[in-house]
């Protein structure tokens, strides 16, 4: 008969008893009366076999039954016991507990101060416990309140004594970690130096190794990207990382200390190279790195050797440089923006004016890190803008005028910005006119959770006919823009993967308004002649298999595949109905699996900062890598996890906690490049303020809002 059957299903049988069972202890093998012979076997010499695990426990019954119950109290607690049974014989055990201390008069007649006296003893009995199909409430909820503040007040004092930022608390592994401390019970021997510093250390690094093997198997299904860029810690040290892309994820490989590289085009190829080596140049499909000259080098130098990838710079790190470019070519874009670096660094270099102006934004922060680390200048117009109104009522109020600060140079010239007297409210909306088409862009590249390269040709496309809508199609007012557009865009970007990219993905293929022109078709021919090599046979099975794919012959025909063009990523759409052109299929999933950016590196610089920081300073390469690898990529792994549980993915990958004491603060300028924000308040910034009446202010200078375009459908997927 089935364990479980035999525990549930009917009542214990028991033994008939001989004429001396009133002599018998009540637990003797004879008697059986005891609930806990209904789940282990007699051994005998007071051992009992449990039904569940099979395991032996020393002891007898009343031992067993703690085994049952997993109380840890002198017997290894039972891994296989369902969980009805184990609270049935924690309620149990309890109950025999306490009529055990009335008879020695250990408790006073009232039953909650019984209850309040077990308790504080400490016992390791479960506290939830079910009866009558309800459940109870927890005994130490109720009666170890006082305990409990004890306890986390040791645990806040670990965290304030090492420095420990608040917000580690919300790391799942904590909670894990304090669990697991409370299943232990009493006498835990905590982990000493060498433990944490080196074998606990090796055997992380061993598990999370262990958990990226199905990254890997992932590559050879549909490719991976290499991805690689520069970082400086506090100590100036050159690190380079090496992170691997693919629908699966970004993971993390290895960062090489390069402060006594000189880091030549040769040095820099020898390192991908090697990278290369390592993945697999058959899983590898691109190399993704900054636009330095040397990595473009290096990058050419790559593909010499390696016949069957691309080498591309990153687009996120191209987008961000036509920004800039507006602000060193267009003189309105260079002095909007300079007064409005001159409005925040004013404010955020006096504690005092924070503090004022917080009461008219209502909390918000004229400035807020974020998840983009690119246009940090026309994010934080945008902001501005958003908080125009609170700021005028700011600076027309008794409290400004109250201040020291009123009737300084500087504070006048500052609220003088902000009243519009030299026309700054409507220069910024020019400069966001030119800028919010290519932040949609940069927010689509910039994002390494879905893969890009099929939407990256449209979503330029899209943006340079929202920046000609937005200036009215007035040739002389978008044109400067184009260009500054165009010479990046084709100097750096214009890659034949992006168009076959285009032209692979079902969503754009299927779409009316698709270019089948003969740029997008040479683009298309240049990846499937590099992918397939010398290979000729399978470029011509391609070849002839593109005609199936582009009139919708096959499985492409099915109604299912039509109705999920939108809904599937590109990728899995041909996973789903590719099928009939397996070759096409491989080649399909290997160019839409791409990244478009290197963004992943850069978002684990805030582990390294953690890693490299002056208190680790002292750590070797060797370990830092350790410590990288593992921090990265469990929190990848715990992304993942929650996926479809309710969870903010972004939450739980929070790697990039960057400081915002970057030219918009501090007074001095340095570097523009530090602070991010995620928040598409670009659009609605203006939208709101539209709404709230502010048309007939800005007059004709108003950026002309649309309801959402197609092209922002089309990215659903990827935000």
């Amino acid at each position: 008969m089935d364990i479980m059957e035999s525990s549930y299903g009917s009542a214990p049988t028991t033994t008939s008893a001989p004429s001396t069972t009133s002599k018998m202890r009540k637990n003797a093998s004879g008697a059986r009366t005891d609930p806990g012979w209904k789940h282990g076997l007699d051994m005998h010499d007071r051992k009992v076999k449990c039904k569940f695990c099979n395991s032996v426990c020393s002891g007898g019954i009343f031992r067993f039954k703690h085994h049952l119950a997993r109380t840890r109290n002198n017997v290894a607690p039972c891994d296989k016991v369902p969980e009805n049974v184990r609270l049935e014989f924690c309620r149990l055990l309890e109950e025999n507990d306490m009529v055990t201390k009335k008879k020695r008069g250990a408790f006073s007649t009232s039953e909650d101060d019984e209850v309040y006296e077990r308790q504080a003893r400490g016992s390791n009995l479960e506290n939830n416990v079910t009866k009558k199909g309800k459940v109870q409430s927890t005994m130490n909820s109720i009666f170890k309140k006082e305990e409990r503040e004890r306890v986390c007040q040791q645990i806040a004092r670990f965290f304030y004594t090492s420095a420990i930022p608040f917000n580690c608390v919300k790391n799942p592994e904590f909670r894990k970690m304090i669990e697991m401390i409370g299943e232990f019970g009493r006498g835990l021997n905590p982990p000493s130096y060498h433990e944490i510093r080196v074998t606990m250390l090796k055997k992380e690094v061993d598990y999370t190794k262990s958990l990226m093997e199905d990254y890997k198997k992932e590559w050879k299904k549909t490719g991976c990207t290499l991805m690689s860029d520069g970082w400086s810690d506090r100590k100036n040290r050159s690190i380079c990382n090496f992170l691997v892309n693919s629908p699966r994820g970004t993971i993390f490989l290895a960062s090489i200390d390069t402060s006594d590289i000189i880091k030549t085009k040769e040095k820099v190829f020898a390192m991908l190279d090697d990278f290369v080596e390592k993945i697999g140049e058959e899983n590898v499909v691109q190399v993704v790195t900054d636009n330095a000259a040397n990595y473009k080098a290096a990058g050419e130098m790559l593909m010499q050797k390696r016949k069957k990838l691309f080498w591309t710079p990153c687009a996120a790190h191209c987008i961000d440089l036509m920004l800039e470019d507006f602000e060193k070519k267009i003189e309105e874009h260079k002095v909007t923006i300079t007064k409005g670096r001159k409005i925040t660094s004013f404010i955020y270099n006096r504690s005092r004016l924070i503090c004022l102006l917080k009461e008219f934004t209502k909390g918000k922060e004229l400035l807020r890190p974020g998840a983009t680390r690119f246009a940090t200048s026309y994010l934080t117009l945008g902001r501005l803008f958003e908080l125009k109104s609170a700021l005028i009522s700011f600076f027309a109020s008794e409290k400004w005028l109250s201040t020291n600060y009123a009737s300084t140079d500087t504070g006048k010239d500052v609220e003088d910005i902000v009243m519009d007297t030299a026309g700054f409210w409507s220069s910024v909306i020019t400069c966001l006119r030119a800028a919010k088409p290519l932040m949609k862009v940069l927010r689509l590249v910039d994002s390494d959770s879905k893969p890009a390269m099929g939407f990256i040709y449209q979503a330029m496309v899209n943006a340079k006919k929202e920046i000609k809508a937005n200036f009215k199609d007035i040739q002389t007012r978008y044109v400067p823009i184009y260009d500054i557009i165009d010479d990046r865009w084709y100097n750096q970007m214009n890659r034949a993967q992006h168009v076959a990219g285009y032209y692979l993905n079902p969503q754009m293929q299927y779409s009316d308004d698709f270019e089948n022109n003969g740029w997008i078709k040479s683009g298309l021919y240049m990846c499937l002649e590099r992918i397939c090599g010398a290979d000729e046979n399978l470029a011509k099975t391609i070849d002839c298999q593109f005609d199936q794919f582009t009139n919708a012959r096959g499985h492409f025909g099915l109604n299912v595949a039509k109705l999920t063009r939108k809904e599937k990523s590109p990728v899995d759409w041909w996973d789903s109905y590719g099928d009939d052109t397996p070759e096409l299929k491989n080649f399909a999933m290997r160019i839409l699996s791409l990244t478009c950016s290197s963004s992943g590196c850069e978002r684990n610089w805030s582990a390294f900062e953690m890693v490299h920081s002056k208190r680790r300073n002292r750590l070797q390469q060797q370990k830092m890598n350790d410590l990288v690898y593992v921090m990265y990529n469990l929190k990848l792994n715990g992304r993942d996890e929650n996926k479809g549980k309710g969870h903010d993915g972004l939450e739980t990958l929070n790697l990039d906690d960057v400081s915002s004491d970057d030219e918009w603060i501090t007074e001095e300028p340095s570097s523009i490049h530090d602070v991010n924000d995620d928040d598409d308040f670009l659009e609605r910034a203006i939208r709101d303020q539209l709404c709230a009446g502010d048309r007939r202010d800005l007059g004709e200078d108003i950026l002309d809002l649309e309801e959402e375009d197609d092209l922002d459908a089309q990215f659903v997927m990827l935000d």
